[in-house]
């Protein structure tokens, strides 16, 4: 007999498996470290007027299905009303059939707003948006009782070492209680590969720094006045999104030159790019440390491939890819030279190409030092690997070549309010490799013990890794 399409004991293929998931997983708070959600949403408490602008804008996910679909560029980004874009949205859902969005959208529908009945297709689009649409409406739905909803704990929103962060703030004034606290992204300090501007970048973080940048070591002095100003704000993790890690050799004359070179808006040549890159990530990883931050890499994703769309439309809206750049020996580079100043702090290493799984769970090991449990980390599958397979796969590596049992889990890393049941998809996922292990006699029957795991996983390792003091 086929089993419910979804049930409550959806991809849980065991009794082991269901009592992990019902009685340990499924009650445990969320803490989203790394998510990229606008805290001036959260600090008004927005709320959205239909169902297309709180799942469809800007979610370049659900973009990229409904191109494949043949769907006009109008129903995506355009200008087509909510309504027809969410009917093309309705459309495209039943052709993601074993594509993980065709799970989110029912998990989503169902743990949100209570659709558990109903499969999302152009028959039903009407009555489902009409439906959630009146739901959002009200204040049960806004923007904060979403989080409250959901079980958030804790979030980490992305955010440019510019920002004023006067609505992490506001939230801190209000005294809501799940925390909102700002995370540094400094990706455009870097980016010597566009003079113009990066220039216009350090003009803005001179003025946010309260800084004439003059040279380079201005840049840096300014740099570091944002990054206490973000850590006294609440700031404890550092993200950085490189295709991958930068590890060139470089010396203080060298660095002189090619900033002087930048101020004066000359191009600068591939190899003089990467000992930049290479200089500012080895000083942002030196002020992460000092002030006992964990630093997340993100590596590997090759990013705004369709030159025509970039133009078009801007970055971010669904026209990446998995890279297959060199990771290891940069990487080792990288980390070596942090780990022999004493100055390495707490790392997550998260990978888009799934060939790098192995290659990234065993550099863990390599740089761990006793000073705390799981230092380094092995991530959370990203991105494209953010499905079934990819979190059964990032599971599976970690578990053969380090601890499962300190792994700080999963992130949404989505601009979505309704991207929560991300994590229940995790967890559920977590619970059936475990209880499936547990009934093939791979680990003892002892529920207390694996229960325990879970819930380490699913909240407790990363509420003590990142050590978040909103203060």
């Amino acid at each position: 007999m086929a089993e419910t399409f979804m049930s409550e004991d959806f991809l849980l293929q065991t009794k082991t498996a269901r009592i992990l998931y019902h009685e340990y997983a499924a009650g445990m708070p969320i803490f989203d470290y790394h998510c990229h959600i606008p805290p001036r949403e959260i600090s008004e408490d927005k709320q959205f007027q239909n169902l297309t602008q709180i799942w469809l804008y800007g979610d370049h996910y659900k973009w990229r299905a409904m191109r494949t679909n043949g769907i006009d560029e109008r129903y995506c980004s355009g200008k087509a009303t909510d309504f027809e874009k969410f009917q093309k949205w309705a459309e495209t859902v039943p052709k993601t059939i074993r594509n993980p969005l065709f799970h989110w959208t029912h998990l989503e529908l169902k743990r949100t707003f209570g659709i558990a009945d109903k499969c999302l297709n152009p028959d039903t689009a009407k009555e489902i948006y009409d439906k959630c649409s009146q739901m959002l409406l009200s204040p049960e739905f806004s923007c904060r009782n979403l989080l409250r909803k959901a079980n958030v704990a804790c979030i980490c929103t992305t955010d440019d070492p510019t920002d004023t962060l006067e609505f992490h703030k506001k939230l801190k004034d209000d005294k809501f209680e799940i925390k909102v606290l700002p995370c540094w992204r400094p990706d455009k300090a870097m980016a010597a590969e566009n003079t113009s501007g990066l220039n216009k970048w350090i003009d803005a973080l001179s003025a946010a720094a309260d800084i004439d940048i003059v040279d380079y070591r201005d840049y840096i002095e300014a740099l570091r006045k944002r990054h206490e100003f973000f850590h006294l704000n609440g700031c404890r993790i550092s993200d950085h999104g490189l295709d991958a890690p930068y590890a060139s050799d470089f010396t203080d004359s060298g660095l002189k030159k090619i900033f002087a070179q930048i101020r004066a808006s000359k191009k600068i040549d591939g190899q003089d790019i990467l000992i930049f890159k290479s200089a500012m990530m080895y000083e942002f990883a030196q002020m992460d440390y000092e002030k006992g931050w964990v630093q997340q890499l993100h590596l590997g994703a090759l990013r705004n491939n369709n030159t025509r769309m970039l133009k078009t439309i801007g970055p971010d809206t669904g026209f990446d890819s998995i890279g297959d750049f060199e990771i290891a020996r940069p990487l080792v580079r990288f980390l070596d030279k942090l780990d022999c100043i004493g100055k390495l702090p707490k790392t997550i290493l998260y990978n888009l190409n799934p060939g790098d799984n192995e290659l990234i769970a065993a550099m863990a090991g390599s740089f761990q030092d006793g000073s705390c449990p799981g230092k380094i980390q092995f991530g959370s599958a990203w991105w494209f690997l953010d499905q079934k397979d990819g979190m059964q796969r990032q599971i599976e590596a970690l578990s053969n070549l380090g601890l499962l049992g300190r792994f700080v889990g999963m992130t949404t890393d989505s601009r979505s309010f309704l991207s929560y049941p991300r994590h229940e998809y995790f967890r559920r996922i977590l619970c059936n490799i475990l209880g499936n292990d547990v009934e093939n006699g791979l680990i003892p029957p002892d529920i207390e013990l694996v229960g325990g795991m879970v819930r380490d996983i699913c909240y407790n390792n990363a509420h003590s890794y990142f050590s978040m003091q909103n203060e």
